[in-house]
């Protein structure tokens, strides 16, 4: 009886995290281009379904029996969730660096609550998902609402679809000019490989890591530089 039990509630919670992702996933599908341009302004008209979906991350406490692609999913989305909410607060606005409360930039506010717990953005990213699930590709989730920024996937990660959709937005990321140059012997690659080199630096060097995802091969002695960064906001 208590297995058929414990079956149920896990039935359940599945059922609920999937509908839940569903209404985050159609919001992107609605208001994001698939270049990564979002239109705030028609988003900011339907920001009762994003806080529905806030509503449940606010409930919900990723379990020690989930997979690493589940919880990754799950933090990813929440990052992201709340990256937008934050936008639509203070929108309109230039830039996410606009954005200050109490001397704190964007990512050092305590305003994410996940599963009645508080959190800034930067405890997301560098605490959990860096520390805890790493991987150099969720660099390309998360999304700073930015023009340099990994363009903002439309659609929302789920456990099954999350290391296709990284791997994917790693390659567009990488092969994007607009974001990074690349030739064999000289490459100029956004300042995210800089910042945080030591994740793209696990297994050999960051041409390493480049030559996995670009489409043009770059030779190990090829000339680095880092492009500056646009901070403007990734809107229409």
């Amino acid at each position: 009886m208590k297995k058929i039990i414990i079956a149920i509630v896990t039935i359940l919670t599945l059922s609920q995290v999937n509908a839940q992702t569903s209404v985050f996933n159609d919001l992107l599908q609605k208001y994001v281009s698939n270049e990564g341009v979002v239109d705030y302004t028609s988003f900011k008209a339907d920001e009762a379904k994003l806080d529905t979906f806030i509503s449940y991350l606010q409930k919900t406490t990723p379990s020690s029996s989930w997979s690493d692609n589940k919880k990754k999913a799950f933090w990813i989305n929440a990052y992201n969730a709340y990256t937008i909410k934050l936008i639509l607060k203070n929108y309109p606005l230039k830039s996410i660096l606009d954005i200050k409360e109490k001397g704190k930039t964007a990512w050092k506010i305590p305003f994410v609550n996940v599963g009645g717990k508080t959190y800034t953005l930067d405890h997301i990213e560098h605490e959990i998902l860096r520390k805890t699930l790493f991987d150099p590709k969720i660099h390309v989730g998360v999304n700073c609402a930015s023009g340099s920024c990994p363009k903002l996937g439309n659609m929302a990660f789920t456990e099954s679809n999350v290391e296709a959709e990284l791997t994917k937005l790693m390659k567009a990321f990488v092969n994007d000019t607009n974001r990074n140059k690349l030739s064999t012997k000289k490459v100029q690659i956004s300042s995210i490989f800089d910042w945080f080199k030591e994740d793209f630096t696990k297994n050999g060097s960051v041409v390493d890591y480049l030559n996995k995802y670009a489409d043009t091969e770059i030779s190990p002695k090829a000339r680095i530089s880092y492009l500056k960064y646009d901070w403007s906001l990734n809107g229409k």
